[in-house]
């Protein structure tokens, strides 16, 4: 097999990412990463903090590049990955005390953003938590032209794609007992957004 896919992106914001789930994930065991790309993230997050069980997750296409590197790093609590597609997300297995997705809302269309979020709230348990990394929109603006002209370079490739509204994600985690609770600035114009499940009424 070829050298496995490495993403100087991944390598340059793992520290500050961890910094924050250092944090917010302190009293967390089981984390469901969604979308773990090269498995950079997994394996440097899985490192710094051994006490999680570090779930990776992704379409077939990169497992063999995510294994590779699990099995390179020798991280025990870092496990094989997952196959979930946000077009359909299937799982049937046990619930999760936070789920972790990085740079993945822009490059999904809308409607598999929209299938994430419900998703996400259905694996978690109640008070888990859901933390996402990358750019947004907000307040329909642009934060800077650097992540304007990203979304122009992201559309030209696919029409799917592009940086998605804070508050539309906001709405659509309300609806499905997601309640916002921390926004972490991050570098690279990048924010930290935590979300944290709420527990069905009368629970």
């Amino acid at each position: 097999m070829a050298k496995p896919p490495y993403s100087a992106a991944s390598e340059r914001n793992s520290e500050p990412i961890a910094r924050v789930l250092q944090h917010e994930l302190r009293d967390c065991g089981d984390v469901l990463e969604i979308g773990s790309g090269t498995g950079q993230h997994a394996v440097f997050m899985g490192g710094r903090m051994p006490s999680l069980r570090w779930q990776t997750s992704d379409l077939q296409d990169t497992h063999a590049w995510i294994r590779s590197l699990i099995e390179t790093s020798q991280r025990q609590n870092v496990l094989p990955p997952l196959l979930l597609d946000m077009r359909a997300p299937v799982y049937r297995g046990k619930s999760f005390d936070a789920v972790y997705s990085s740079n993945t809302m822009h490059i999904m269309s809308e409607e598999a953003v929209g299938n994430m979020i419900p998703f996400v709230a259905s694996v978690l348990k109640p008070g888990g938590r859901f933390c996402y990394y990358g750019p947004f929109k907000r307040g329909g603006q642009f934060t800077t032209e650097s992540n304007e002209a990203f979304d122009h370079s992201l559309r030209a490739q696919d029409a799917l794609m592009g940086l998605r509204e804070l508050e539309t994600i906001d709405t659509m985690a309300a609806a499905n007992g997601l309640r916002q609770q921390r926004i972490y600035a991050m570098p690279a114009n990048n924010l930290l957004i935590v979300w944290q499940r709420t527990p069905a009424p009368g629970k």
